[in-house]
This record gives C-alpha cells, sequence and structure tokens, in this order.
C-alpha cells in the first residue's frame, strides 16, 4: 500500500453505512453479498465501534479493500463467519499495505491496545491463485518482492495487549501471522492450513514471523504448510512458543538473521517447548546469513547476536518430538550464502546461551544418518544438549559440530564436517 492509496482508503473508514448495524457500542457487519466488496462496510464498522466496542463479523465476508484498522483501543472483534481475500493479484499486489522487511505486505493490519480478536471464524486468502501464477518473483532467500507482492493475511503491528484465539486460517501467499513492532501479543488455538491442489507448492508459508516485537506467546495451536512453523526475525525478544503440533515446516527457526549490511540484528530469550514437529526439513533451527562484501547488501552481512540478556533466560529448545525430519537440530550460519562467499566473509552475529533439552525421534534420513548439525563460522559459546535421543533410518546416528567452544556440554559425540577439524 502506497502512501497516496492509504490515505484514499480514510474516508471509507469513517463513513456510515446501511449494512453496518449499529447497537450501543456493537457494530455488526452486514455482507452485500454476490461477490460485492464488503472491506468498505468492514472499516466503517471500525471507525465506529473500534473504541469500547465490540464488531461482529458473524457471516461470509468478500474483502477487496485492504484493511488498516488502526488506533483501536478496548475492541473486541467477534470473527465468527468467513473474510476472504479476493483472488485479484492485480489489485492486492501492488495495493497491499507496504511493511518493508522483507517485502513483506499484508491484506489487514491489525493495530491498537487492548484487542481480543476471538469467535472460530476462518481467514481465506485464496493462496491458490498467487501459487499457480505463471510470472512469479521472488525476492531474498524465496521471499516476497516488490513486483509480486503477496500478502499476509493478518499483521499485528505497532500494537500492545492483544489476544488472538480460536481462528482458522487458510490458503496464504505468503507468512500466515506477521507480529511489526508490537508487545504483549498472545495467540491461541489457532489452525494453520496452506496446502496446494495442484503441482504448484505453497511459498514462504510461515505460521507466525516476529519481527522487532517482545512478549509474544503462542500456544495451543496447529499448523500445516511448507516452510517455518514460527520464525524468530531481528529484534524478537521474550517469546513463549508451546504446545504446537507442526507439519511439513521449517522448523522452530531463530532467524533468519544478518540480512541487511549494517543492520543489528537481536534475538533473545526465547522458550520453545512441547513441539511436535512432523514430515518437516528442520526441527529446532537457527539459521543466520553469512557475510558479504557489499555494504548495501540485503543478502547478508548484517551484525547481531543470538543470546540470552543478561539476568535473564536464554534461548531454548525444549521437549521436542520429530518425526520424520530432515534436520532434527540445525545450526546454520552460512543460510543462503554461496560457500566460497561464506567462507571469505563469514557472518558477523555470535551465538551464544542456546539449549536443547529432550529432543526426541527419527530424521527422514535425507541427510543421511546426520541427525544433529551445529556449524559456527566463529565459536559459539554456551551450547549445551541434554537428553538427545535421536534415530536415522540411515544407520548409526551421527552429530556433526563444527566451532562449538565446548564440546563436552553436549551429550553425543561430535563429528567435524568435512574439511574441518572439531573443536572442544
Amino acid at each position: 500500500m502506497r502512501i497516496p492509496a492509504l490515505l484514499a482508503l480514510l474516508p471509507l473508514a469513517f463513513a456510515a453505512s446501511p449494512n453496518v448495524q449499529v447497537e450501543g457500542s456493537t457494530c455488526k457487519v452486514i455482507p452485500l453479498g454476490g461477490g460485492q466488496d464488503d472491506g468498505p462496510n468492514i472499516l466503517s464498522a471500525f471507525a465506529q465501534c473500534g473504541t469500547d466496542g465490540t464488531i461482529v463479523l458473524d457471516r461470509y465476508y468478500v474483502v477487496n479493500t485492504v484493511l488498516v484498522t488502526t488506533g483501536l483501543k478496548n475492541v473486541g472483534i467477534e470473527l465468527s463467519g468467513v473474510v476472504q481475500y479476493t483472488p485479484n493479484i492485480a489489485y492486492w499486489s501492488p495495493n497491499s499495505l507496504y511493511l518493508t522487511f522483507q517485502n513483506a505486505t499484508t491484506y489487514w493490519f491489525l493495530s491498537g491496545d487492548n484487542i481480543h480478536l476471538y469467535g472460530g471464524g476462518t481467514l481465506d486468502a485464496n493462496g491458490q491463485v498467487w501459487w499457480d501464477y505463471p510470472n512469479k518473483t521472488e525476492g531474498t532467500a524465496g521471499g516476497s518482492s516488490r513486483s509480486f507482492a503477496r500478502p499476509v493475511p493478518l499483521t499485528v503491528g505497532n500494537a500492545s495487549n492483544v489476544v488472538i484465539e480460536g481462528l482458522t486460517e487458510i490458503g496464504s501467499p505468503f507468512w500466515n501471522n506477521f507480529v511489526y513492532q508490537s508487545t504483549n501479543i498472545t495467540y491461541r488455538n489457532i489452525n494453520i492450513s496452506t496446502t496446494s491442489y495442484s503441482s504448484n507448492p505453497t511459498a514462504n508459508s510461515d505460521g507466525w514471523d516476529i519481527y522487532r516485537s517482545s512478549y509474544i506467546t503462542i500456544e495451543d495451536s496447529t499448523i500445516n504448510n511448507d516452510d517455518d512453523c514460527v520464525s524468530f526475525k531481528p529484534n524478537t525478544t521474550n517469546v513463549i512458543v508451546n504446545n504446537l503440533h507442526c507439519n511439513g515446516s521449517h522448523g522452530i527457526s531463530v532467524g533468519s538473521l544478518g540480512q541487511y549490511a549494517g543492520e543489528t540484528d537481536i534475538v533473545a530469550n526465547i522458550f520453545a517447548n512441547n513441539i511436535v514437529m512432523a514430515n518437516a526439513q528442520n526441527g529446532a533451527r537457527i539459521k543466520v546469513f553469512g557475510g558479504s562484501p557489499d555494504a548495501n547488501s540485503t543478502a547478508g552481512g548484517g551484525t547481531g547476536y543470538v543470546q540470552a540478556s543478561y539476568c535473564s533466560d536464554n534461548i531454548t529448545f525444549q521437549n521436542f518430538q520429530v518425526m520424520n525430519v530432515d534436520n532434527p537440530i540445525y545450526l546454520n550460519q552460512c543460510y543462503d550464502t554461496d560457500a566460497d562467499v561464506c567462507a571469505e566473509y563469514p557472518s558477523k552475529l555470535t551465538i551464544s546461551d542456546v539449549h536443547y533439552i529432550n529432543i526426541n525421534g527419527t530424521s527422514s534420513g535425507a541427510e543421511g544418518s546426520v541427525v544433529v548439525d551445529l556449524e559456527c563460522s566463529t565459536e559459539c559459546q554456551d551450547i549445551t544438549a541434554t537428553n538427545i535421543h535421536l534415530t536415522s533410518p540411515d544407520g548409526n546416528a551421527t552429530y556433526v559440530c563444527a566451532n562449538i567452544a565446548s564440546e563436552s556440554m553436549l551429550d553425543f559425540p561430535c563429528t567435524a564436517p568435512p574439511n574441518t577439524t572439531s573443536t572442544s
């Protein structure tokens, strides 16, 4: 969404509508029907009842207008119906609200303080038309691009004290949820399904991406997708992820970090607990771009750290059950970076205070007998592993380690990767 288009929405947001029934502080949106755009009426409801009120969305709604709902305060949103975004790529790609980081854009930007979204309803983002589009372009690391901007169905941005529960999300063209510059946000009982019904796969269908946000809780949810189950993007701190079932995932992932040269990325105080990870590429994962000789790089060269803040918690992956997972435990500081570039320009991020506890199950055998791969560019401090029981269908399990400060803190024997020497 460019600024002139955003300004053009404002009159709609404040206009009364006969399709918004107002009773006291409750606004109920009545669908227009016939495939007509209900977006302006939804915006009208938020304008009238977005403070100390309730918005009721209990029917089937077609939305072809970007929803920018800001300045909300003490509001309940009863989404017990279906909000379906139109498959209108020609509209959404240039007009969805642009959020800069990794070219993310969104259909719906939910912003304010003390917001409760509930009701058991569904967000349907019509992802199939995006996956089948013949002229797709991608950004760095397969992300979105400015010329083919794939929107996020729901972004909680510049918000505080938000609870989202009992929501089903289907068919996202990009990440399902984006937590953007927000604090004290809770998601629970979320059911995510991003599944292609053609030969064209889904893309970048992360369950959650968290960016410049703190005190986030994600719990009691099921995610079927093809990318990260939860991703802790730059400057994410104090997060609890608990009791998730992830299928087809790329893991519970710290990162990717270090993508933008000259920027400092921090991820600290993360607790991921009681995770089932099935048919996945990764389980517990840390992914960091390598360095770059380009001072303006958007594909590596950033600085920062992954660790605990002082006098606080740490990065903990605990009680994981993995089934048919390529890399059950994976740490990589050359993410999406050519090996020769990474060797000459290693990652500038430091990694420490990372703990793996009670990780059990089976790998897929895609990496042979390797079930753990911990490879740091420079020495990683205070990396521990306790009660790790992983097997491979390809023979006796192998544990690869490089530049781990003290291998004695791992409860498995380390093997050096090719052309390196293990350190202890």
